[in-house]
């Protein structure tokens, strides 16, 4: 992170929130040297102000007695190829994620030779999936690059990345069709422009022709990409913009232009909240995935177990279409799965307060789930767009979720005595619904089943895979109940996306693998997901990444067919569902992988599945990616239905030709 410089009138404006103004005085003494630095945070202490407010005080103090420091720029003159590079190695960039085409050759030919690594995907979607899953683990802005109009190729992906809020700058070259013709291969079309494509799935695009204004342009997709609420954005640069010579313009470093996430929340505000939640009988946490971008899930652990508030997951908005207790569109875990007070997917059902905590999305109506309209909410986000934008809130919080969380903890901690919060906590006991525990139980009907049940597919991972390993999960009926998932150290990180837009897993693991080379990362996906992107197994294989993949293969769109179910019309009625069965021919995924480098191995009895995972354990380790193709049971409503609608246009032709 950065430091915020910040001058002494901002200061004394934070401090104006003591109306006597008390803390403004104390730290003007500390600004003057009249105070010492161990008597301001004694005496602040004293008055309640929190730790992380202490903290926060204190390092804008220290700010403004360096003074400000001077930018950190510098000139550079070469081609708009060459200033984009420059700025790409100013902003911290390690990776270029890509599919490159001819019209970005200004662009790669300043590239040649850099310190940064291409990674080349072999389709759009390929290349901004690799970049999403690299951001969500390593937590840093990717920065991608495609060809011209294939930008259209990969909108999918970027619409995932979109609802995640994922930190992307994507680039791609830009032909000129308002000049001379409007008509031009791999341009827009005439009356319009390559932003036209992306502008609902980005925070902002843009179209660059000057040269000069690249990197000022480069620096900007950076900074709106990163600011709290992160998105990516779109910036298409033109030809000539690429190639003109001799361009001179300045370079910034990234802590110029990158704002750092450190927003405090009010002192008086934490206490309102932690005076509510110290008064309420049966609290709720709810969990959004800026916890885990905010580094927030310890505090998050420390202050459930401090006052026994259970704490839930995000659930997915059509959780009618699939078993409620599955964990369908957290992005990560963010609270340990296996812990007493884990109360799986979001609920309020007989609770009188609700702690809704990293949201950077828009929760369901308050009918959903057991909550009821008068039921109050406390807020806390960085992105204050959706702050009350379907529930109203009783108190809001716009500010990083560990700052803040450490700050209820400490003003806790500050209002009650030790032997209350005991008290409080113990009259809460009773309400923790050990979720995790009581749900993960493998019935006897589950196991030894050929095709493999999906729950014993879960069960058997989570026992031979690494205790921490990382699992990017694009299939959506593998239970995730039987994975010790959680933030910690020797728990399970679980990453995936909120969008279910498919063909996602493949480059997201090849992201995750970059993002941490010496953590087991496996791609847990499911048959239909596979073939909406299996190029991305050349890509592990041309970079040496040793991925596990375990296909779940039951031949079916099961997810479709089971929201096919739940309307229960007339193909539930006749036991056939349209579009659903994906057998007839038979995928070969062991063959499909290994024409791409990949080795491979196909499990259809249960007693070869745990053969099957250490054999692909062994190939991770010793540096080469490998798929398991996983025979498994189809479950739920239409789960016998081996229906598809034939036809043959050989059988239709007149002649054989």
């Amino acid at each position: 992170m950065f430091s915020c410089r910040i001058n002494k009138r901002v200061i004394k404006k934070r401090a104006d929130v003591d109306t006597n103004g008390t803390i403004n005085v104390i730290l003007n003494q500390l600004l003057d040297h009249s105070i010492s630095r161990r008597s301001f945070i004694k005496t602040l202490g004293a008055m309640g102000v929190s730790t992380a407010g202490i903290s926060s005080m204190l390092k804008s103090a220290e700010a403004v007695e360096k003074g400000i420091a001077p930018l950190k720029a510098r000139s550079f003159t070469g081609t708009g190829g060459q200033l984009i590079v420059e700025q790409m190695k100013a902003a911290g960039v390690k990776y270029l994620f890509t599919n490159p085409g001819s019209f970005e050759v200004g662009f790669f030919d300043a590239f040649l030779d850099q310190p940064m690594q291409l990674i080349l995907g072999m389709h759009e979607g390929i290349v901004v999936s690799a970049a999403d899953g690299y951001a969500k683990v390593s937590h840093e802005p990717a920065f991608i690059n495609v060809h011209v109009v294939a930008t259209a190729q990969a909108l999918g992906q970027l619409y995932n990345s979109h609802v995640d809020g994922t930190p992307l700058v994507v680039t791609a070259g830009m032909r000129e069709n308002e000049s001379l013709s409007d008509e031009f291969v791999l341009a827009a079309r005439p009356g319009w422009d390559l932003k036209d494509m992306t502008r609902q799935f980005t925070k902002i695009s843009w179209q660059s022709r000057d040269a000069r204004a690249l990197p000022t342009q480069i620096r900007r997709a950076f900074k709106v990409a990163t600011t709290e609420p992160g998105g990516p954005v779109y910036l298409a640069f033109s030809e000539g913009a690429q190639t003109e010579k001799n361009v001179t313009a300045l370079i910034y470093d990234r802590e110029n232009f990158i704002i750092p996430n450190e927003i405090s929340p009010d002192p008086e505000t934490l206490k309102e909240a932690a005076k509510a939640l110290l008064s309420a009988k049966a609290p709720v946490m709810w969990l959004g995935d800026q916890v885990t971008k905010d580094g927030a899930c310890a505090e998050v652990l420390e202050l459930a177990e401090l006052l026994s508030i259970p704490a839930c997951d995000y659930p997915f908005p059509l959780v009618s279409c699939f078993d409620v207790n599955y964990n369908a569109s957290s992005i990560y875990a963010n609270f340990p799965h296996k812990h007493p007070l884990y109360a799986g997917v979001y609920s309020a059902q007989g609770k009188d307060l609700v702690l809704a905590l990293g949201f950077i999305h828009n929760l369901p109506g308050q009918c959903r789930f057991g909550m009821k309209e008068d039921t109050p909410m406390i807020y806390c986000s960085t992105s204050g767009d959706y702050l009350g934008r379907v529930h109203p809130f009783t108190i809001a919080m716009v500010a990083n979720t560990k700052i803040a969380v450490r700050g209820l903890i400490d003003t806790i901690k500050g209002m009650a005595t030790r032997a209350r919060i005991k008290q409080i906590a113990a009259g809460r006991k009773g309400q923790e619904p050990d979720f995790g525990n009581k749900a993960a139980k493998l019935t006897k009907e589950h196991v030894g089943r050929s095709p493999i049940h999906p729950d014993e597919v879960a069960a058997v991972m989570d026992q031979e895979l690494d205790r921490n390993c990382i699992v990017v999960h694009e299939y959506q009926q593998s239970s995730p109940l039987f994975l010790n998932l959680g933030p910690r150290e020797d728990e399970k990180m679980w990453v995936s996306n909120r969008g279910l837009c498919l063909g996602w897993g493949p480059g997201a693991a090849i992201g995750a693998k970059i993002a941490t080379p010496d953590r087991q990362v496996v791609l847990d996906i499911g048959d239909g997901a596979v073939m909406f992107s299996a190029a991305g197994f050349w890509t592990m294989a041309r970079y040496q990444m040793p991925i596990l993949t375990v296909v779940s293969n039951n031949h079916c769109y099961e997810s479709v067919r089971k929201g096919f179910a739940s309307y229960n019309g007339r193909m539930m009625a006749a036991n056939r569902f349209t579009g659903m069965i994906l057998d007839n021919p038979l995928i070969d995924f062991v063959g499909l992988a290994r024409s791409q480098g990949c080795d491979g191995i196909r499990v259809e009895r249960p007693a070869d599945l745990r053969p099957a995972l250490k054999r692909g354990i062994e190939a991770t380790r010793a540096g080469t990616p490998f798929l398991i193709d996983v025979e498994v049971a189809r479950t739920g409503p239409g789960s016998d239905s081996t229906w598809f609608q034939k036809f043959s246009i050989a059988q239709a032709r007149k002649k054989k030709v």
